[in-house]
């Protein structure tokens, strides 16, 4: 599959909020190479170490060190970049965070939202904005099938609750200041997006299941794993960045025609449990590397949740590229390469290549 829409993107002026973080910076990266002028917003990079410095990110991005509460400063940088489009990726993105600081979580995520929208309203030129959401922003029924994106909105916990949040503010704002019918007068159009539990070398967030592992392997320890039945939907970081720049295109190009919500998720067959994942990343890591199971008690999560992406592939024609185990042989290879002082800058767009040509 030819990504043709990406032809789209050659000389536009793309702002990505939250472009120090993991996804943020892969984002960049792959808005660098197929020729978009890149700026972004942030905080500074939220782990040591981090994808955004190890790989150079900065080298290709019109940075701004700056929290997305901060309505002013986010004005003001929408104001000087004056981009075609915005991806709105900053965020509170961790379950086990949001049970620790519920306030921050909300203010971040739902304020967030509040504030990239409304400052959008004050600023001519922004043609186009993705919301990137989560899979878990469902009322999840434990269902055994993927929901779809006219199913109910809920979260049982504060970060995902706050996401569903973020999808109501969008819809509201879409309503009230960015309705379709008046699409010739504003000219913005919006769309969500809801990935999958995103996965990929360089991510060194806390409590998330492969950054423990390479923590872990680091260290010469064994990872210990909570909740090994869990199902979620994995998929490499690639797979929703591509999903993310296809609805813009489509948004850029044909306007309000693509509003809207949009799961972006691996295919049904992908999706697997805790333990499988880490079983079968262990086998391919090598030098012994094992886990344990916790024994501990800890906060409620989703035992089941699977995205129907059928929207995407039929509207979009997008699909998922990488299955399960492609995606953890080049979460190895970057790993190993990063212990290895390798050029991670070379090895990122080496897998961004090797992606796109699939």
């Amino acid at each position: 599959m030819k990504y043709t829409f990406l032809e789209v993107f050659r000389g536009k002026k793309i702002l990505v909020t939250g472009h120090t973080g993991f996804k943020g910076a892969w984002l960049c990266l792959l808005l660098d190479k197929i020729g978009a002028k890149v700026s972004g917003y942030a905080l500074a990079p939220p782990t040591t170490p981090s994808l955004y410095e190890v790989a150079n990110v900065d080298k290709c991005v019109d940075s701004t060190i700056g929290d997305i509460q901060e309505y002013q400063m986010l004005y003001s940088t929408i104001e000087r970049v004056k981009p075609d489009a915005i991806i709105h990726m900053a965020a509170q993105a961790l379950v086990i965070e949001s049970y620790k600081n519920p306030v921050e979580t909300y203010l971040t995520n739902v304020m967030g939202t509040v504030n990239l929208l409304n400052a959008t309203r004050q600023v001519n030129g922004v043609k186009a904005i993705v919301n990137v959401t989560t899979d878990k922003c469902y009322e999840n029924n434990e269902w055994l099938w993927g929901y779809r994106e006219n199913d109910r909105l809920g979260g049982y916990d504060p970060y995902s609750n706050s996401k569903a949040c973020s999808e109501l503010v969008t819809a509201s704002f879409v309503n009230s200041f960015f309705n379709k019918n008046n699409y010739d007068e504003h000219g913005v159009a919006i769309a969500t997006a809801r990935a999958g539990n995103v996965i990929g070398g360089g991510d060194w967030g806390q409590n998330r299941l492969i950054p423990d592992f390479i923590r872990a392997i680091s260290e010469g320890q064994e990872i210990v794993i909570r909740n090994p039945l869990a199902i979620r939907p994995w998929q490499h970081v690639l797979e929703p960045l591509t999903g993310y720049l296809n609805v813009l295109s489509k948004l850029l190009t044909d306007g309000p025609k693509y509003s809207g919500a949009w799961n972006l998720g691996p295919n049904d067959t992908e999706t697997k449990n805790v333990e499988w994942i880490i079983y079968t990343i262990c086998k391919k890591w090598g030098n012994s590397a094992s886990f344990k199971l916790d024994e501990n008690v800890h906060p409620h999560e989703t035992q089941s949740l699977k995205l129907d992406i059928s929207k995407a592939k039929s509207l979009l024609e997008w699909k998922p590229k990488w299955d399960i185990e492609t995606t953890l042989d080049n979460i190895v290879e970057w790993h190993k390469a990063f212990y290895e002082n390798k050029n991670m800058r070379a090895v990122c767009n080496r897998q961004i290549d090797n992606y796109l040509n699939a």
